[in-house]
């Protein structure tokens, strides 16, 4: 199935920007969350964790009811949760400015205080409000969630296992379709864009602005396209593709994974004396195209860990982003040499296994909702192959990808079987103040996706000369510009980004460059 929580896209209504029903909304606030020691320690590292207690201490929660169908006004309401944190400056102050950390599916409620504890942003809070909120389907708002299959099929090898895989995942879309059409073929971005601009009335402000990420610039644009008078100071990082099909967007990021895995060859090359790979670029993606075939042909089950090793799990390791080069290359090594029966030390750490698996606080917020991203993927993908088209365009990105076309993902049916109709839309070039921030380099959001957004809705492109996805927020010059930006008004055209290392990185679990985006 299409991986929901924290992936890309949505298009959406295709009804002229102008014709967009003006909400009438009401913040009702109320009580905040409270939550445990153990969950407070999962959301915040130990040495920032006071700094988060005492930011949850400030922040004001929230509802407001809006339609479940925007042009049924007096029909059935939900509940879109939201929080605020207000400008440090209230004499200077300058308006609300809403944030989302991407998805579709993905939780913003809390993000004013993740941003002002975690990110390198927090001048944002001098003179904004920061708002933060859970879209429909997500979170503390109004949500469903269709039960999941009885068990996951296992990757398939052959064609016959594929069209089983298939046709399970079709009869599985169609069930879930089903089980609540009203509500889930609500779950699309120009609904969450109709939601947010019922907080905007809501909290009495005549524009609302914008920080997005990931599928959140997607929101941006739709928001700006069907509210142009409401949309202020909007920046969105790591730009989603303009015009969304799951096959087009499958193909061009699988493409981009194998580009940006030639810059590590190089970068491996450099250090063949710690790696062994090859003094060249060209050797060194021979060799692992050479590991990434055995561990498919032959995969490894080490006894000191439950999850199998083939040729994904390498194709993944050759596609991380540059940070976690070192790391990356290490355990490329490490499984080209490993002889078993245990796992090597460097593979062992970053499968991210705890030693005794255990269940997360009771009272943990959700961070994403599988539901609702896969339903927003699948309520605007116009593609919804069938089974012949669908495989024969798997094995076209293996072919084209041969080193890391396995870390795109597994064969799946995608939207097959997604019983509720296409919503498509077509944005239109907008004149309000827009910054589109793009990545030379990176897999989930392809820099290409950035000009081809300007060129349909309008703003400024800023370039960030790294590969890794909405990195903007956390790397300190750049992130200087951003409130820069929102003070101003100015921005410059880019900023470096996360640095490529010279041998060692942070100790941290792999990210997935599949349908979701971290």
């Amino acid at each position: 199935m299409v991986a929901a929580a924290l992936g890309l896209t949505t298009l959406i209504a295709s009804t002229p920007a102008t014709a967009a029903p003006r909400p009438q909304a009401t913040v009702h606030w109320t009580a905040c969350p409270t939550y445990s020691e153990e969950a407070l320690r999962v959301m915040a590292p130990p040495d920032r964790l006071d700094r988060f207690r005492e930011l949850l201490a400030r922040l004001e929660c929230g509802t407001v009811s809006v339609p479940l169908d925007h042009d049924r006004p007096r029909g059935r309401h939900i509940t879109v949760a939201l929080t605020r944190l207000k400008a440090a400056d209230q004499a200077r102050r300058l308006g609300s400015l809403a944030l989302n950390p991407g998805g579709p599916g993905g939780s913003g409620y809390l993000m004013p205080v993740e941003l002002l504890t975690m990110s390198a942003a927090g001048d944002l809070h001098e003179r904004y409000d920061l708002i933060g909120f859970d879209p429909r389907g997500v979170g503390y708002s109004t949500k469903t969630d269709c039960t999941p299959p009885a068990e996951e099929p296992a990757p398939p090898a052959t064609k016959a296992e594929a069209r089983r895989v298939y046709d399970l995942q079709v009869r599985v879309n169609a069930e879930c379709g089903r089980s609540d059409p009203a509500f889930l073929g609500s779950l699309t971005t120009a609904n969450v864009a109709r939601d947010l601009d019922g907080i905007r009335a809501g909290l009495g402000e005549r524009k609302l602005h914008f920080v997005g990420v990931s599928w959140g610039t997607w929101l941006g644009v739709v928001y700006r396209d069907l509210f142009p008078a409401s949309a202020g100071r909007m920046f969105l990082d790591s730009v989603a593709i303009p015009r969304f099909d799951l096959a087009t967007f499958r193909e061009v990021r699988a493409a981009a994974a194998e580009r940006n895995s030639l810059r590590f060859a190089a970068w491996t090359a450099e250090r063949d004396d710690r790696y062994g790979f090859g003094t060249t670029p060209e050797q060194v993606r021979e060799a692992l195209i050479a590991v990434r075939k055995d561990y498919d042909a032959h995969p490894r089950q080490f006894t000191d860990v439950a999850m199998p090793f083939d040729g994904r799990f390498v194709a993944l390791a050759a596609s991380q982003s540059a940070p976690v080069w070192p790391l990356a290359a290490q355990v490329l090594a490490e499984l080209r040499d490993a002889t078993g029966p245990t796992a090597p030390p460097t593979v062992k750490e970053v499968t991210g296994e705890p030693e005794e698996p255990s269940e997360p606080p009771a009272d943990l917020p959700e961070r994403g909702n599988e539901t609702m991203g896969h339903a927003a993927f699948c309520n605007e993908d116009p593609s919804r192959l069938g089974f012949e088209d669908a495989w024969a365009a798997y094995r076209r990105r293996l072919a084209d990808n041969p080193l890391t076309g396995r870390a795109s993902g597994d064969f799946d049916a995608g939207c097959a079987g997604w019983p509720l109709p296409v919503q498509p839309v077509r944005l239109h070039h907008g004149g309000s103040s827009l910054v589109l921030s793009g990545h030379r380099y990176e897999t989930p959001s392809p820099y290409e996706w950035t000009p081809q957004m300007r060129a349909v809705a309008g703003g400024r492109v800023y370039t960030v000369d790294d590969d890794v996805h909405g990195s903007v927020l956390n790397e300190p010059a750049c992130a200087a510009d951003l409130v820069a930006y929102f003070t101003t008004g100015r921005i410059d055209g880019g900023c470096p980004g996360a640095p490529v290392p010279a041998a060692t990185a942070a100790r941290t679990a792999f990210s997935n460059t599949g349908d979701r985006l971290p």
